[in-house]
């Protein structure tokens, strides 16, 4: 029975496939995944923040039910229509069954999210009726789109310089440039492109735009980076300057069709580990109130869940969140245009139904195989939050992975450690170490020095210890080990010895990350030396100091010109875009090679307390040979430079100890160096280039 005041509409069974709303001819079909409810109510609401429904389809089970899946078409309805569900069954958390008829819910397949001019995340934890304050979601057509012809830039992994990038953060700042309705938004962002296209990077990383809770943080605070999703299909709605029902998916189209005309690709930063719901404590706002066992892995005490992504919840693994994950990328893929995904806490993935490590997990297969992703890039944050490490061997054939001994071991090195030499030759040319089994090329490993998740490049340069307490928990949260170091002084300083140095500790971390092999990653503000002041964890800092400071454009233009300058060094060389694995060969051959050395020729020195590190790259084809030399020590030492044919000669592009713009030299204006020697100063980088 259908009633609204008495007036009823017309329905049809429906169909049990695609879940969620579907467009149709004549009106809507919607479909639901919940297994043990015993009623099932569809609302329709009139505005997004109607606090009632104008219609309530009462869903008859003899009709509506197949299998776990509640069905049915309503006609005339159309794109557009704001709606939710009222599920009713046994409310037994020692069972783990938390179904309400109190909590009106969101269809997790729904396309886009209303409602949060009205939500109240309290409402849906405590036992009032929540209809009023809770979130709906809209009847999404993605064939009223115009692409205009839009198509996939396909940048190969060689070829490939990931930007991560905040979409909120990076033109929320004042001084953005961008009108204030625009800030922090898609449509900002669009206006940010030739910066982006300037920098020389390839691809944006964009943290999370699945619809995600920003109340979801501690009292006072918000929930700024986003890895608290609600609805895996929608985009952010507060990233919109359209607040209009359609706004966010068009808006984000918008977004993606003029990056990619900018040849820029789009990767998502995905969140299938948990969701906004949280522990037993939590709100009831989708799948706990549909089919709570299903879609995560409880305790033995079904009242708890098990808690593997450090927020709460984890979720399971099961067929029907494997369908849910799929539909999920094959949307975003297909609909939404996007160029790939990088997985937050991936290592969930790999567990099983009730925790324990797979070592073929059916989900990541799924993903690894399916025609619809095969185009796709697919990166592995390759780790969980309850210990478990996967880097170097995370299932299927074509996942990339983020590459956290190079972070470290780089920052380690640079910073002065004993012990790094040799674990550093590994991380220049691509980890064969981690990935041997794997038979995945270098280009399979995303290296980096810094993410959002921890120090920014200048903090790294300027703090040996987190600076936390502005998130309210006492400096309890974010990482201790960093693997910083602050140059002498802790934090902001005028001296300008210190300054200098880290300046130069800075450049250092980038040549290293430029001079590697595999497909390299940078933070968003760190070519601009943006610094959080110590703050390791600023996922609830929704302000200037987790903010892209456009004025730092102006004021670190010097850095900023050296790092396009590096950017655009490596994408002209070929030695930095194959997919060979560099041979160790003092012979000159076509094929790309490397020879090390210490600062004697063929000598490489790893010994413990070795802090220098020589090699020469060669990819004869092209007439590409390279020299770098990486000095680590507090003192000068001399480098003996490999003998060239009569006619060529080392010229300096890069040396870090140099002011700009002698810091960096394009090839036609580069120094010749008339010495078989080179002195490289303490703690400085330096790249030369046969011509």
């Amino acid at each position: 029975m259908v009633l609204t005041n008495a007036t009823a509409i017309a329905v049809q069974p429906g169909d049990s496939y695609p879940l969620g709303a579907m467009v149709r001819d004549g009106g809507v079909n919607f479909c639901l995944y919940t297994q043990g409810a015993r009623k099932v109510e569809l609302l329709l609401f009139e505005t997004p923040e109607s606090p009632q429904p104008h219609l309530v389809v009462q869903l008859d089970p003899d009709i509506h039910q197949t299998f776990h899946y509640w069905h049915v078409f309503v006609m005339g309805l159309g794109a557009g229509q704001v709606y939710g569900y009222r599920v009713d069954g046994p409310y037994n958390p020692g069972n783990g069954q938390w179904f309400n008829p109190n909590k009106v819910l969101l269809d997790p397949y729904a396309r886009a999210v209303v409602g949060w001019q009205t939500y109240a995340r309290q409402a849906a934890i405590d036992s009032s009726d929540n209809c009023a304050q809770a979130l709906r979601g809209v009847v999404v057509d993605p064939l009223q789109y115009d692409w205009e012809g839009d198509s996939h830039p396909k940048t190969p992994y060689a070829a490939t310089v990931i930007y991560e990038l905040h979409v909120g953060g990076f033109t929320q700042h004042p001084n953005s440039g961008v009108a204030d309705k625009k800030r922090g938004t898609y449509a900002g962002l669009i206006e940010k492109i030739p910066y982006l296209k300037s920098l020389g990077i390839t691809a944006v990383e964009l943290m999370p735009v699945q619809q995600f809770d920003p109340n979801d943080a501690p009292s006072g605070k918000t929930n700024y980076w986003g890895y608290s999703p609600v609805a895996f299909f929608a985009p952010h709605r507060q990233y919109s300057s359209r607040q209009d029902s359609m706004g966010p998916v068009d808006e984000f189209r918008d977004l993606v069709k003029a990056l990619h005309r900018a040849g820029i690709e789009v990767i998502l930063d995905v969140v299938f580990n948990h969701t906004a719901e949280g522990n037993h404590g939590g709100p009831t706002l989708s799948l706990r109130g549909l089919s709570n066992e299903s879609y995560y892995i409880l305790e033995d005490d079904k009242r708890y869940y098990k808690n593997y992504s450090g927020c709460g919840n984890t979720l399971k693994t099961s067929a029907i969140t494997a369908y849910l994950v799929l539909d999920c990328l094959r949307y975003w893929v297909s609909e939404m245009h996007v160029d790939g995904f990088r997985f937050d806490l991936a290592s969930v993935l790999s567990r099983s139904t009730t925790g324990e490590p797979l070592t073929n997990p059916p989900i990541l297969w799924m993903i690894n195989t399916d025609p619809a992703l095969a185009g796709t890039k697919i990166i592995a944050e390759a780790w969980d939050a309850a210990g478990l490490y996967q880097v170097g061997h995370f299932a299927g054939e074509r996942f990339a992975e983020w590459n956290g001994p190079y972070r470290d071991q780089v920052r380690r090195f640079v910073r002065g450690d004993n012990g790094m030499a040799r674990s550093l030759v590994d991380r220049i040319v691509g980890s064969p170490d981690l990935y041997a089994q794997s038979q995945r090329g270098a280009n399979y490993s995303i290296h980096f020095v810094t993410c959002h998740d921890g120090f920014t490049l200048y903090d790294l340069v300027s703090y040996n210890g987190k600076h936390n307490l502005a998130n309210g928990e006492d400096n309890r949260d974010g990482a201790d080990t960093n693997w910083s170091w602050n140059c002498g002084v802790e934090g902001a300083t005028h001296d300008p010895a210190v300054q200098a140095l880290r300046l130069q500790q800075a450049k250092n971390l980038f040549v290293v990350w430029a001079m590697s092999q595999g497909t390299p990653m940078m933070l968003m503000g760190d070519e601009v030396l943006r610094s959080q002041q110590g703050n390791n964890n600023a996922y609830c800092q929704n302000n200037e100091l987790s903010w892209f400071d456009w004025d730092a454009v102006t004021t670190q233009n010097k850095f900023l010109r050296f790092i396009k300058e590096i950017i655009t060094f490596i994408q002209s060389l070929e030695v930095f875009k194959h997919d060979y694995p560099l041979i160790v060969t003092p012979q000159p051959i076509l094929e790309p090679a490397i020879v090390w050395h210490g600062v004697r020729l063929g000598t490489p020195d790893w010994s413990h307390y070795s802090h220098s590190l020589a090699y020469t790259l060669a990819y004869r084809k092209y007439d590409e040979l390279l020299h770098i030399m990486l000095n680590a020590f507090h003192n000068p030492l001399t480098f003996e430079l490999p003998p060239l044919p009569v006619g060529q000669y080392w010229r300096c592009i890069v040396d870090t100890a140099l002011e700009a713009p002698e810091d960096f030299c394009p090839i036609e204006m580069a120094p010749k160096i008339d010495s078989n020697v080179y002195r490289v100063e303490p703690r400085a980088s330096v790249i030369l280039m046969a011509r």
